[in-house]
């Protein structure tokens, strides 16, 4: 099978850890343990999350004063390439040496009229108390909302309209690669108004989760995982009748709803691939991966390709 596994910011950093280059490494190691039995049985293409990498790269960026903080887009790509190195590296140590890897740089086209623009709400980077946030606000435009009793800043999250790099990719599987791409939800990227054919960066986030599912049809997947820390999606989460979907069909998760930073991305991701493709995508634990693709753990969203079975729920 084709595979596309998004990893959760989890599988680089634990809530708590210090953002060190070896607490990231000795994860994407464990990350790299449970992903090399299916790069060495199926066909694997890795997409991850970035959130604080760019985060870190912000803050050191902001204690230096000589040079103008670099924007989003190359914070991404920086990124996009620190983290592709780490995983090629501890999943290269494990699976068939002959077996290749590969990390792209992957630029993805917004729409510079996406509504998203008019409202952002994707928070990045530190806190400020309210005269800081003020000054930077004068000075960069840049736009705030409270977080706790602190402001940060908000960026816009468009959807994403089109993979650039689609060629080099399927090339890559085509011959055998594991890929590694659309790392953070791709490099946000649109044509420059009144430029004929110009491409420029954008101060946006792509949200991963989408970026991974247009990926997966695109490449024609047969599989799409998302692999976060918990194991499934639960009904009345955080609730004394909080129960975990098993097995569903996309139309029955329309009349629930998740919350929109964590699980909801996710859910409405499986929603369209499933939809859209007829295939399956689930959502569940990295630790469970082996058991997720079999189909046999984490929460399983059905196309009507997929062999029908009865939704259940599990306690």
């Amino acid at each position: 099978m084709r595979i596309v596994v998004a990893l959760g910011g989890n599988a680089l950093l634990r809530r708590g850890e210090p953002m060190t280059a070896e607490a990231q490494r000795a994860n994407v190691h464990q990350a790299a343990v449970a992903l090399a039995p299916i790069a060495t049985h199926h066909q694997l293409v890795l997409s991850h999350g970035n959130g604080p990498q760019v985060g870190l790269l912000a803050l050191q960026a902001s204690a230096y004063k000589d040079v103008e903080a670099y924007p989003l887009d190359i914070l991404d790509a920086q990124t996009e390439g620190m983290i592709g190195y780490l995983i090629e590296q501890e999943l290269g140590n494990l699976v068939p040496k002959e077996l290749p890897l590969a990390t792209i740089l992957t630029m993805i086209e917004v729409d510079r009229d996406d509504p998203a623009f008019a409202d952002p709400t994707k928070f990045v980077g530190p806190v400020y108390d309210d005269a800081t946030a003020t000054k930077l606000a004068n000075e960069k435009g840049w736009v705030f909302k409270r977080d706790g009793n602190k402001l940060r800043r908000v960026v816009p999250s468009p959807a994403p309209k089109r993979i650039f790099e689609l060629r080099p990719i399927r090339w890559l599987l085509d011959h055998g690669a594991v890929v590694i791409c659309t790392g953070g939800g791709g490099i946000p990227t649109a044509w420059v108004p009144g430029a004929d054919r110009t491409l420029g960066g954008v101060e946006a986030v792509i949200d991963k989760d989408f970026a991974s599912e247009l990926l997966a049809r695109e490449i024609d997947a047969d599989l799409l995982v998302m692999a976060t820390d918990v194991d499934g999606v639960y009904e009345g989460w955080g609730t004394p009748d909080q129960r975990r979907i098993d097995q569903v069909a996309p139309g029955e998760l329309h009349n629930h709803s998740f919350a929109a930073g964590s699980m909801g991305p996710k859910v409405e991701a499986a929603v369209r691939f499933a939809e859209t493709t007829g295939k399956r995508a689930a959502i569940g634990s990295l630790a469970d991966i082996g058991p997720i693709v079999e189909g046999r753990a984490g929460t399983n969203v059905l196309g009507h390709l997929t062999a029908p079975v009865l939704t259940h729920v599990h306690l």
